[in-house]
């Protein structure tokens, strides 16, 4: 089963054992950028969702979704 981006950087953030703040502050983002993530927002920037899944070793790409979804 594939994650939303909002699941895998909430689940990331607690695993790391931070705080929305401290989380936002070790990405430099804005924290609004990391709530708005959490929160599913549809409206964000590409370049700040990969500033924050760059904090995992991850980045968006573009993939087949056939292939995610079998």
């Amino acid at each position: 089963m594939a994650l939303s981006i909002a699941k895998f950087i909430k689940m990331k953030r607690k695993e790391a054992g931070l705080t929305q703040e401290e989380f936002a502050d070790k990405a430099g983002v804005a924290l609004t950028v990391i709530r708005k993530m959490e929160q599913g927002k549809d409206n964000l920037s590409l370049t700040k969702v990969n500033q924050v899944l760059m904090m995992f070793g991850h980045k968006l790409a573009p993939v087949n979704h056939k292939e995610i979804e079998e």
